[in-house]
């Protein structure tokens, strides 16, 4: 438990500066591995929450304090990195103090969400008893979402109201009760391989890269280009033109190029395909 006082506590103000971080870094490393347990889970919450994506729902993140950031942050990069429309993964964060405690707050929030069987919830608590969060996927579960809880610690309140129970022991830390340590990086990683081992499934990313960036500045036009340019061999002067006529869309372009198509026809294709690339180059059949 994050709660309880680490075994070298009493010796930690004595370390040296570099003693301390290697210590800092040895149990951040031991909070990573801890996911390891939890693959399985974390596998079955992917493919159960793309189904719903697919079906037109919303991921839906609940956190409070450190939790609750680190859910506004995974979230906030979607639309940049996977080309998702902004709404397609929301984060309901309560903040820090009484905010944690305020169930009222959670359940008024999940309700607010206009949550129903289509959606996906993912409730973010490193002691598994938050009380928004609880709250919240308590409301969550009576609207029908898909409910699945990301917590440090086993048989937690969480848990037992989740579809999914993903829970890890990450253990205490170095500054005891300090769940930004530690039990935040395993959290971080679990939503990191949650986003992104969902938008993969739902064909956001093609072939290990980006094609759905968001061209908004120089730095990532030039990432489009170069995406574009690998996944197809083309020249720089036949990438730039097809990316002027997709309109800066590294996917579209690709498809042009590939397919040996106008704009028009392959955004009808890679509509019929649910933007998925790899489906509308005949890759793959439709999820």
């Amino acid at each position: 438990m994050s709660e309880n006082t680490h075994p070298g506590a009493d010796a930690l103000d004595h370390l040296t500066t570099s003693e301390l971080l290697e210590l800092m870094l040895t149990e951040d490393r031991r909070g990573v591995e801890a996911v390891r347990s939890a693959l399985d889970r974390i596998a079955e919450a992917v493919d159960r929450i793309a189904a719903r994506l697919r079906s037109g729902g919303r991921l839906h993140y609940f956190g409070a304090g450190t939790s609750g950031r680190l859910a506004v942050l995974d979230a906030a990069e979607c639309p940049a990195t996977f080309g998702i429309p902004a709404d397609l993964v929301q984060a309901h964060a309560a903040g820090d103090g009484e905010a944690e405690d305020d169930d009222r707050r959670g359940a008024s929030d999940a309700i607010g969400a206009g949550l129903d069987s289509h959606d996906a919830v993912v409730g973010v608590s490193a002691s598994g008893r938050t009380a928004y969060v609880l709250a919240a996927l308590i409301e969550a579960r009576r609207a029908g979402a898909l409910v699945v809880a990301l917590s440090c610690t086993h048989g937690s309140p969480l848990g037992a109201n989740a579809d999914i129970a993903v829970e890890i022991e990450t253990g205490p830390e170095v500054i005891a009760g300090s769940t930004r340590l530690k039990a935040g990086t395993a959290q971080k990683v679990m939503l990191n391989m949650i986003s992104t081992g969902v938008f993969t499934r739902l064909g956001r990313t093609y072939r290990g890269r980006m094609v759905g960036v968001v061209t908004a500045n120089e730095k990532l036009r030039a990432r489009a280009a170069r995406i574009v340019r690998e996944l197809t061999g083309c020249s720089e002067d036949e990438v730039r033109a097809a990316l002027s006529e997709a309109d800066g869309n590294a996917k579209l372009a690709i498809l042009m190029l590939r397919g040996g198509m106008d704009s028009a026809a392959a955004r009808e294709r890679l509509s019929d395909a649910r933007d998925d690339l790899a489906v509308a180059l005949g890759e793959k059949g439709r999820g």
